[in-house]
């Protein structure tokens, strides 16, 4: 019975350190700047304003222009550093993003790094309710 309810609480610790992994990031390190940003208000406001008004102003569903449709739950935390690391998608080859300017790029990045698809946690503060 005692090893049995050993084998139990670590399976939960477990699954409790899983999800405490998962929980909404309040800092990340940027490997396409090498630096590491701690996220205020302000600045995921401002990373949401850049993202909703130059971003979506292509990428919206049924948008004419052939820009896939994004939100910031396309992709998950590793998927948006590569994105902004190799900058492969069209937009920024063709130097679209060189209108927005390194600042409001790293502003864009993290408002979607810290609202990718697998940052949400039910059980942290931050995220329930």
């Amino acid at each position: 019975m005692k090893k049995k309810l050993i084998a139990v609480s670590l399976a939960g610790a477990l699954c409790l350190g899983a999800a405490a992994a998962q929980a909404s990031p309040t800092k990340r390190f940027d490997p396409a700047t090498k630096s590491c940003r701690i996220f205020t208000q302000q600045s995921l406001w401002k990373g949401y304003k850049a993202f909703t008004g130059f971003c979506k102003s292509c990428h919206y569903r049924g948008n004419d222009r052939g820009a896939k449709f994004l939100h910031t739950e396309s992709k998950t935390m590793r998927g948006w550093n590569r994105v902004f690391e190799k900058r492969y998608p069209e937009c920024a080859k063709a130097g679209v993003w060189d209108k927005l300017g390194e600042e409001k790029l790293r502003l864009v990045n993290d408002y979607l790094f810290k609202k990718a698809a697998d940052t949400y946690d039910p059980y942290d503060a931050y995220d329930c309710g």
